[in-house]
């Protein structure tokens, strides 16, 4: 009887040295000579090397291997080796090749090319070495969060991405007809987090979000992905607990599964293990200015931090900071006043060193419905649209705090990459809708 050929991924095939197999895979580059063709192939696991001995092959097929052209889809057959000359330690020694899909001209070819064209072939690009590592890492961090929160017995919330209201103010909206009347793409899940958190205790929403923001910075997309976790009967030093444990437990994850594609990037890791060891600093927004200031920049107490003052901040203490108390005057509405000040709120924004800045913003939220209502006026917002937030406070509130990450800022900063738009599949930044 003759025994099957077993059909693998490239991710597996440390599980059969020595064995014949098969794999479906894309032609990545080849190189070759008179006697061999190297095959680079990937399968979307993994990728690695496939050897064509002209001696150990038909003529027919090594001259089939020599003119494969690049993304061509193949199976191909042949015996597991190890190979300590690759990062990824094995290769292929092939005995057959059987083409599914030809390819001729593929645009993106092994060569430099500018970043508007390989955003322009996106739907291509997310084929090659970069894009697929870093998109590896940001499905770990995915999968990594479910874990996370199902672990601390959270629930996950489904917020709606069509609101009648504007919870982080009006003018970053993408406003749209809906039946007669306006809606709006939603910009956080948080309001209906709260919602939800006084239902099931901790709760945590996961979903895009959407601001209108003529933006063209490096941090900054037109549509992203937002975890909000939103937790009753918690106050904010609690919060920054479970902020900083969560952050760790991500960082964590990507270095247990994702040393191939870190390598990829060349990401170092001991930084980023590093970045796991806990607590991280705590910092006041009014230190914070007192620190910039001694260090020459030109700040005053009221503003808020942009890029240049957060990367001081984050690379001062060489890991994850928080700066919390933030003013009153620039956080929103619902942030909780401090026991001692009325200029500040009880909030704190998460710090990436690196120059990744901003990855979390969170406060415990007020509870006070006469304050929220009077805040919700002084902001220009309607009173009907924020009526069921407003019930929220009256029927049996309690202290609760939250906080958002932001998906793709933390993937960027996992990854080291340069801008964010790396790290989403299909970005949509001010001046790109399409692929």
């Amino acid at each position: 009887m003759v025994q099957e050929i077993p059909t693998i991924q490239i991710i597996d095939a440390k599980n059969y040295v020595g064995q014949t197999v098969k794999i479906g895979a894309w032609l990545r580059q080849k190189r070759g000579s008179g006697k061999l063709a190297f095959l680079q192939l990937r399968d979307g696991s993994a990728f690695f090397q496939a050897v064509v001995v002209k001696a150990d092959i038909s003529e027919a097929l090594f001259e089939l291997a020599k003119n494969l052209k690049q993304e061509t889809s193949l199976y191909v057959t042949g015996e597991i080796h190890e190979d300590a000359r690759s990062s990824f330690g094995y290769e292929m020694a092939v005995s057959n090749i059987e083409i599914i899909g030809e390819s001729h001209d593929y645009p993106i070819t092994p060569k430099e090319h500018g970043t508007d064209f390989l955003f322009d072939e996106r739907h291509l690009y997310l084929r090659h070495l970069k894009p697929f590592a870093t998109l590896k890492i940001r499905n770990t961090l995915i999968a990594a969060t479910y874990e996370f929160f199902n672990n601390e017995g959270f629930t996950k919330l489904d917020s709606p991405l069509l609101t009648g209201s504007a919870p982080e103010g009006t003018t970053d909206l993408f406003e749209t007809d809906y039946f007669g009347e306006s809606a709006f793409l939603s910009q956080t899940g948080q309001l209906y987090a709260e919602a939800g958190a006084m239902a099931f205790g901790k709760v945590f929403t996961f979903g895009p979000t959407f601001r209108a923001e003529k933006s063209k910075t490096r941090r900054h997309l037109t549509e992203f992905w937002m975890i909000e976790p939103e937790m009753a009967f918690m106050h904010q030093e609690e919060s920054l607990v479970i902020q900083e444990r969560y952050i760790s437990f991500l960082i964590s994850k990507v270095l247990e599964k994702n040393e191939q594609e870190l390598d990829i990037l060349k990401r170092d890791k001991d930084l980023l293990q590093s970045y796991t060891e806990l607590p991280y600093p705590r910092v006041s927004y009014d230190d914070a200015i007192k620190l910039l200031q001694e260090n020459g920049f030109d700040v005053e107490w009221g503003v808020d931090f942009g890029s240049p003052e957060e990367t001081f901040l984050a690379n001062h203490f060489a890991k994850p900071v928080f700066i919390v108390n933030f003013p009153k005057a620039i956080k929103a509405f619902y942030m909780k006043r401090h026991a001692t000040r009325e200029d500040v709120v009880v909030s704190a924004d998460l710090l990436a060193p690196e120059g990744y800045g901003e990855i979390i913003g969170g406060s415990e939220r007020d509870t006070d419905y006469d304050y929220l209502k009077q805040r919700i006026e002084e902001e220009g917002l309607s009173l009907e649209e924020y009526g069921w937030y407003l019930d929220l406070r009256q029927y049996g509130s309690v202290p609760h705090a939250g906080f958002g990450l932001g998906l793709e800022r933390l993937v960027t900063f996992v990854t080291g990459e340069e801008h964010i738009r790396e790290a989403i599949p299909f970005p949509r930044m001010t001046n790109r809708l399409r692929p």
